[in-house]
């Protein structure tokens, strides 16, 4: 359900995306991810995503704190108007090129040039370094040419013990919300043609809805203001249940079909470039 350095067994996968107008940051995208990982390689691993913005540095990685559960607060949420309903509830940079830090159990690398990251990899402490082929990482240039990639190195011990990434960023396209979910676990690129397994929450979100839009979230009052102003009031989502597939490809929908509840209108979406 992600692309990966190294062999890995990824379930459970919850993605989220929401629109807002931020009060210090303006109109953004909060972008959460979210799954249980097994690594099956023989040393450390990695996960790869593609972010689409140009713009991305640590102090946009949202720290969630003893808020762990706030994917699945939002899957609990859509899971229960699903009941009631009988239905579905459809509805400051770095100047180095390559930025390395912690962030929960990861070593993250952000690059907007993705064949910069083995050279940066000796900042990765050694037991959560993975080997990088070359070919994904061309991959990525080739493909994604606009956007950021975040490596985000774990190991054994810590793959069982990750909490929810979540992150903020202005993005290439304000109206298109699109959610990573390009799918290879071999450590090479994608294979585009190919029909993959999918194990995905797709939660969205907007601070544009009209009235009565999606399900009203009740976040706890001990969360922390910092991280509340980066959540939504209501959510919207599909679950892609195991046992299906779908064509290798990222999940997106636009603004006005999600405006509209139209969730049928989430698409697969593939990379240009071949």
């Amino acid at each position: 359900m992600c692309v990966s350095t190294g062999e890995a067994a990824f379930s459970g996968t919850i993605l989220y995306c929401g629109r807002q107008h931020h009060p210090v940051h303006g109109l953004i995208h909060v972008m959460g991810y979210q799954n249980t990982a097994v690594n099956l390689a023989d040393g450390p691993n990695a996960m790869l995503l593609h972010l689409p913005t140009r713009q991305l540095t640590a102090e946009q990685f949202i720290s969630v704190g003893r808020s762990g559960d706030i994917l699945q607060r939002m899957v609990a949420a859509v899971e229960t108007a699903d009941a009631e309903d009988d239905g579905i509830a459809w509805m400051g940079a770095d100047p180095q090129p390559v930025q390395v830090f912690e962030h929960d159990v990861y070593t993250v690398l952000l690059a907007s040039d993705p064949t910069l990251v083995p050279a940066a990899l000796q900042r990765v402490p050694p037991h959560r370094r993975p080997a990088l082929h070359p070919d994904l990482l061309r991959f990525y240039a080739d493909s994604f040419p606009d956007h950021t990639i975040a490596v985000c190195c774990f190991d054994n011990a810590d793959a069982q013990r990750a909490r929810p990434l979540l992150l903020w960023y202005p993005p290439l396209d304000p109206d298109r919300l699109v959610l990573p979910a390009l799918d290879s676990h071999t450590g090479g690129p994608p294979d585009l043609d190919a029909e993959v397994p999918v194990d995905h929450w797709v939660l969205l979100s907007t601070d544009r809805g009209p009235s009565g839009w999606g399900v009203a979230l009740d976040h706890p009052r001990t969360m922390r203001h910092s991280l509340r102003a980066f959540l939504p009031g209501t959510v919207v989502g599909r679950h892609y249940s195991r046992g299906r597939s779908l064509p290798n490809g990222d999940f997106a929908i636009s603004h006005e079909d999600l405006l509209a509840g139209d969730l049928d209108r989430i698409e697969r979406l593939r990379p240009a470039h071949r």
